[in-house]
């Protein structure tokens, strides 16, 4: 079962990313805080779940949650300063959203840049074990996964609203017929033939 909270401070905020390993498309986090005893049957790691259970998850979250704010940093940002300051980026911008400083947060993953000056503890798997950063991860994979099904109607040819922006096969042979979109990322490797960026693990 999950743990409501980590630190005992009522403003505990669990924060996640969403999009790190794609080829297109912004990284996205999001930051949540939850009641000190809330339960969920359900909740838990986004990748777990199905579509229509996420979607579910998402309004509950939203109406229940105490504060929750999602944000994104670019493709265009991305490529400046690369993908793992980008997904940091992300969740400072998260917590920049939240109508309340919180006082405690747990990120998910290995490395983190403090925020402020709010104490925090990173959190290997921690979207399967905190009912805070699954929260988190549901907004953040919701969010991003909306602005790609978008994104897709604009670019059809990539497939967004069925990969996401991600790797696959249909994507890179997309890439290697029709070049790159604006919402690429151009300093990853795109093409099949070439391995993709090393990204370090955070979760």
């Amino acid at each position: 079962m999950l743990i409501a909270n980590y630190s005992g401070h009522l403003l505990e905020a669990g924060l996640d990313e969403a999009g790190r390993g794609c080829l297109a498309g912004p990284v996205v986090a999001a930051a949540v805080v939850l009641p000190q005893d809330y339960f969920h049957p359900l909740l838990t790691d986004s990748k777990q779940l199905s579509a229509r259970q996420r979607e579910q998850l998402r309004e509950e979250v939203c109406k229940e949650a105490l504060h929750w704010a999602v944000a994104e940093v670019s493709p265009q940002e991305i490529d400046q300063i690369n993908i793992l300051n980008a997904s940091f980026l992300a969740m400072h911008r998260a917590l920049d959203q939240l109508t309340l400083e919180p006082e405690y947060l747990l990120v998910d993953g290995n490395r983190f840049t403090p925020y402020k000056a709010v104490p925090h503890a990173c959190m290997v798997k921690g979207d399967g074990r905190f009912y805070s950063i699954a929260a988190a991860s549901i907004l953040a994979k919701t969010h991003r996964d909306d602005l790609m099904s978008a994104l897709g109607r604009e670019f059809p040819e990539y497939g967004w609203a069925k990969n996401a922006g991600y790797p696959t096969k249909a994507h890179r042979s997309a890439i290697s017929t029709h070049g790159v979109s604006p919402h690429h990322r151009v300093t990853f490797k795109l093409l099949a033939e070439a391995p993709l960026e090393v990204v370090p693990e955070l979760g």
